[in-house]
């Protein structure tokens, strides 16, 4: 009995230190996200709350911007996603090669626009943009490249493109420190003595170092992913979608319909689509590079 009622005392104990957190975790994120599923059934703005069925979902379908928005979020995955993942993977190896101090120093420089702020990274994008006096027009001047200054967020054709390249930059940081990170618990031994039975530097990495990547490749993948899908600070704070919803995506359409436009049903639905897509495009990632993972 003694026993039972110290065992008592600790579950009572834990489920108490967990509460807090379970409690924050069903209001905050659990309550919306059903709140969420269930009003995009709903014609629900300012003014009406009315049950109307799956029509949110047809009309989202038939709407010419959320295919936009949705072909330009797709872009920005598929261009993003595999260049931060060969990039980060690039610049780990080369910099795990380099001494201690200068590893830390490189480190340092890729992981610092991660913690800087988005404003703060935007504003001096903008400068970098800027069509008049910006230093990207000028330097492609002063080599040549072009004969007349580009309005690079304000032309549709090179708008989406400066979105995704500031999106990288942001985005290699976090996946290059986890790689680096990797390569410290390989097993150097393996790499020595392959090399000593004749084999080379591609196939060391190949067959060694490859395999004991994957489970960080498979996380960087996915969360790289998710951010993509997710990008709207960006396109918020540069081009508000445009020019003529050029570079609108699903986040940011979602946002211009419920806060803008108080189309709070028809936002919800949509949001209701991306969680599903980036689930269904995780899934998959998991299942492709996920049977390889030895954990």
């Amino acid at each position: 009995m003694h026993v039972n009622k110290i065992k008592m005392r600790e579950t009572v104990v834990s489920y108490a230190f967990l509460a807090p957190v379970l409690i924050f975790f069903v209001i905050f994120v659990l309550a919306p996200m059903v709140m969420g599923f269930v009003t995009s059934f709903f014609n629900y703005t300012m003014t009406d709350f009315t049950f109307v069925g799956l029509d949110n979902y047809v009309r989202m379908f038939k709407d010419p911007i959320f295919t936009k928005s949705l072909i330009n979020t797709l872009i920005i995955v598929v261009g993003s996603v595999p260049v931060v993942v060969l990039f980060s993977l690039f610049v780990a190896a080369q910099t795990y090669e380099k001494n201690v101090i200068a590893r830390s120093f490189y480190r340092c420089v890729f992981f610092l626009p991660v913690v800087t702020g988005s404003v703060a990274v935007t504003v001096v994008w903008k400068w970098i943009y800027d069509p008049m006096s910006g230093i990207l027009n000028y330097i492609l001047k002063a080599g040549g490249l072009i004969e007349q200054n580009i309005m690079w967020l304000g032309d549709k054709n090179w708008a989406l493109l400066a979105i995704i390249i500031i999106l990288l930059t942001t985005s290699v940081g976090q996946p290059i420190i986890l790689y680096i990170a990797a390569m410290g618990n390989i097993d150097n031994s393996l790499c020595e003595a392959a090399r000593v039975d004749g084999a080379n530097e591609f196939q060391v990495f190949w067959s060694i170092k490859w395999p004991s990547l994957l489970p960080t490749t498979l996380y960087i993948a996915i969360i790289t992913t998710i951010n993509s899908f997710q990008c709207f600070a960006l396109i918020q704070l540069l081009t508000s979608g445009g020019p003529n919803y050029a570079t609108s995506t699903l986040m940011y359409y979602l946002y211009e319909k419920a806060f803008k436009l108080s189309e709070y049903g028809y936002a919800n639905t949509m949001g209701v689509f991306l969680a599903v897509l980036i689930a269904i495009i995780s899934f998959a990632q998991f299942k492709i590079l996920g049977n390889d993972v030895e954990y």
